[in-house]
């Protein structure tokens, strides 16, 4: 999981990062990437801004 405070957005990985092949975007600033065989191997979530707390933030993603 990476974010990135100047630009706002949230990067979640499930696989190697390298492997990504095609970036869909699915709404409400949200982009899935995908492998050569269409599987998700992770999403962005843009304008984020997190509170400026240290106790752990609960994040809920859904892909259908």
């Amino acid at each position: 999981m990476f974010y990135d405070k100047k630009g706002q957005t949230l990067s979640v990985w499930f696989d190697d990062p390298k492997k990504e092949v095609v970036s869909e975007e699915i709404g409400d600033g949200t982009i899935v990437s995908k492998d050569k065989r269409g599987k998700v191997i992770g999403f962005e979530k843009l304008y984020i801004e997190l509170p400026k707390r240290r106790t752990p933030l609960p994040v809920e993603f859904s892909v259908i």
